[in-house]
């Protein structure tokens, strides 16, 4: 199985080192050397991708904990990551696995091929590229993404949507959904706690909206005193309803300290609910608090008639008031998002599997 997989997000430079193209980052590499994602690496004058083929481990979640409420609720996906990122945030939450700079945090040895196999095996109706972020293995997703849909299965994406224009085009072209990690809304957040910036990103929510059919819902961790007052939560939902328009899902959740961000508290739930009521006040019609627990935030409610169409607590499903191709059966009014029958839900439970 190949380690250095070959990848053609990069270009040669005069002095000799070759540059990395696939995120804004551009990193410059000298002979040997890895990018900030720490997966991408100069080798003989190009760039490979040292990950192809390994994982940090794969598990069956709830499709509702990527978190995506309105792509074929109630399914399971079965999820896996790499290792390392392409962002450095202070407060990232899978830091184990994201910000790894070890090859031993990846367990698993798996082909796109046994991955697809595996999904099908266990009855998923998905495959989600998630833990850390997808954009810096592209290579080992889309492979992964291809060999998926051979078997009927779809593609998720859990991303920053820290990518630039041309990977950015070929990796969701291979992605049935996502959920797109909007970080803040400004670029200081982005400068200070991310070393990234936020322009790209507000760049993919446009191209997946306006260029593509892939479903896509935003979440939004909120940290107190960082990204959380109404001025920036104004500005972001705005710029949402505006660019985006009313029907883009929106989560709002939770912080808890973790990493290099220890001194900040909780987030609290008044918080996260101030956040929602900003949200459906711009005219946003599925707005979400996740991490804390609140059944009438957590589900879904027909943006016509205001009907509850779907129940959640927490990860697990309850009343279910949709049609087969999502029209609400007190009024006949259509919930974006993608659906088919609905049958029993896969709950809430969580299934580590191998792959073989």
């Amino acid at each position: 199985m190949a380690e250095s997989y070959p990848t053609q997000y990069w270009r040669a430079q005069e002095n000799g080192l070759v540059q990395c193209t696939l995120c804004p980052r551009l990193c410059s590499l000298r002979p040997g050397k890895r990018g900030a994602c720490f997966v991408r690496q100069e080798n003989n004058g190009e760039v490979v991708l040292t990950t192809w083929g390994r994982s940090s481990g794969f598990c069956i979640d709830p499709i509702e904990k990527k978190p995506l409420n309105h792509f074929y609720p109630g399914s399971s996906v079965l999820s896996f990551g790499t290792a390392g990122c392409n962002l450095s945030c202070h407060f990232c939450q899978n830091w184990s696995i994201s910000k790894s700079r070890h090859m031993d945090t990846l367990s698993g040895l798996a082909t796109p091929e046994q991955i697809a196999a595996t999904a099908h095996k266990h009855g998923c109706k998905s495959v989600a590229f998630t833990y850390n972020d997808p954009v810096i293995f592209h290579e080992y997703a889309v492979d992964t993404a291809q060999a998926c849909h051979q078997l009927g299965i779809k593609s998720v994406a859990v991303t920053a949507g820290y990518i630039c224009e041309q990977p950015r085009e070929a990796f969701f072209a291979h992605m049935d959904a996502a959920n797109i990690d909007l970080k803040a809304f400004s670029d200081s957040f982005y400068h200070k706690l991310c070393g990234a910036s936020l322009a790209p990103v507000l760049e993919t929510l446009e191209y997946l909206k306006h260029e593509t059919s892939v479903w896509f819902e935003i979440t939004t961790l909120l940290i107190p005193g960082e990204n959380d007052s109404d001025a920036e939560l104004h500005a972001m939902t705005d710029w949402i309803a505006d660019r985006l328009g009313p029907d883009v899902p929106l989560h709002f959740s939770a912080f808890h300290p973790d990493f290099k961000m220890q001194d900040k508290p909780r987030t609290p739930a008044t918080t996260l609910l101030r956040a929602r009521d900003i949200a459906l006040s711009k005219g946003l019609n599925y707005v979400y608090v996740g991490n804390v627990h609140h059944s009438e935030a957590s589900s879904s409610f027909c943006p016509n008639c205001n009907a509850r169409v779907i129940e959640r607590d927490w990860y697990q499903l309850g009343q279910y008031q949709l049609d087969d191709s999502g029209h609400c059966l007190q009024c006949g009014s259509p919930v974006a998002g993608r659906f088919e029958h609905y049958g029993r839900p896969f709950g809430r439970k969580r299934l580590a599997v191998r792959v073989e």
